[in-house]
């Protein structure tokens, strides 16, 4: 994924796996819509993280995942966004707050500028 934006945004959380269907559902067809709303916000992509193989030093070595398992990256125009009324408005639409939030825990949130 190209990023055209100066800064990203990543989201990151777990969700109680009895609400994993309901989180991602919710997440594809409201939340991220609502964001995409939000002057400023340029793209998201979502991701889920995984354990994966690596090649280093002559020598392959298991990698388990560590931290939360999804992750959402936000192309944004730049800080100010993420406290704007509309991204605030936004982040409390639809089933987010009642149906979704309340089941995410070991959330992080990161902000980056690109170089």
């Amino acid at each position: 994924m190209p990023i055209t934006s100066r800064y990203v945004f990543i989201a990151s959380m777990d969700v109680d796996p009895t609400k994993e269907a309901t989180f991602n559902e919710v997440y594809d067809t409201e939340h991220i819509p609502n964001l995409m709303k939000v002057p400023g916000v340029r793209s998201v992509t979502r991701l889920k993280g995984e354990g994966f193989e690596f090649a280093i030093g002559g020598a392959k070595k298991q990698i388990e995942h560590t931290g939360p398992v999804y992750s959402a990256v936000y192309e944004i125009d730049g800080p100010q966004v993420l406290a704007s009324a509309e991204w605030a408005k936004a982040v409390e639409a639809g089933r987010w707050p009642d149906e979704v939030r309340p089941y995410t825990r070991n959330r992080h949130h990161a902000l980056y500028r690109l170089c």
